[in-house]
């Protein structure tokens, strides 16, 4: 890795994004620590980036482990003057941001987005994740007061040292076969997202171009708290919610849940 530069420092960080943005070596969660902050009057557009987590986590509190100096582990705070129904907009907004980046990057990688919040990237069979996005919000009334968006990405981690997980795990040093600097990397995230958010106060929906970009086709088991449902992926409808047709024609709209891919059809 000694051909390109990936140097991860405050003064690099605020050089590449801007005097919002923060760097720890450390810590326990970005989502937390950038919550804190929040507390204490940072203010939207607030970025805090870590090299390494010691209780990162994805949804359903499941942990997201990355060795230390591999991964772009961030958070950032807005403060959108939206309805709270609204608040999955960033999620899409994230995941447009993310794939568009990483196609930009890597020149020849086709990324593509699995229903509500991993960034995936096509895999010797099917497909494995490189990256996961982790909403939390804050509401007050009907209204979006506060939404910390946290990202994962797997960029330097070698093969053998990928986390094991149900969704088989990849990075871009694995599926490019060369390692890819950070800093350049998170600024086309950022700039993307930024693109997208801009949009979307202006009251552009993100969800058709979403939608493009999810995995669909794919047998998956899905399971939210209406219960598990085996099933098709057809897309998502105007709010994100994902369509799946079960074998007996049924479509259900599932808001919430987990999904797990079938490859091949098969059963668990």
């Amino acid at each position: 890795m000694s051909n390109y530069e990936d140097t991860m420092n405050e003064q690099a960080l605020r050089d590449a994004i801007g005097a919002n943005a923060h760097y720890v070596a450390e810590t326990g969660s970005t989502n937390e620590l950038l919550r804190e902050m929040a507390a204490s009057g940072a203010p939207a557009g607030t970025l805090v980036l870590a090299d390494f987590q010691r209780t990162g986590k994805g949804r359903m509190n499941r942990r997201w482990e990355a060795p230390a100096g591999t991964s772009l582990l961030f958070s950032l705070l807005f403060r959108p003057d939206w309805p709270a129904v609204q608040a999955p907009w960033l999620t899409m907004i994230a995941g447009l941001a993310a794939v568009e980046a990483l196609a930009e990057a890597t020149g020849r990688l086709s990324p593509a987005l699995k229903w509500p919040n991993d960034i995936m990237l096509p895999a010797v069979e099917g497909w494995a994740k490189v990256g996961g996005i982790l909403l939390e919000t804050t509401v007050n009334g009907d209204e979006l007061a506060q939404a910390i968006l946290g990202m994962g990405l797997n960029v330097n981690i070698p093969e053998g040292k990928l986390a094991a997980t149900a969704t088989p795990a990849t990075s871009l040093l694995v599926a490019t076969g060369r390692p890819v600097a950070r800093l350049p990397l998170l600024s086309k995230v950022v700039a993307r997202l930024t693109y997208h958010y801009e949009a979307a106060c202006r009251g552009k929906s993100p969800q058709p171009a979403w939608n493009e970009r999810l995995l669909t086709g794919e047998q998956v088991v899905a399971r939210s708290s209406g219960g598990r449902v085996v099933g098709r992926m057809l897309g998502s409808d105007e709010w994100g919610r994902l369509l799946l047709e079960a074998a007996d024609g049924t479509v259900h709209k599932i808001a919430a849940g987990d999904v797990t891919l079938r490859p091949g059809g098969q059963s668990e």
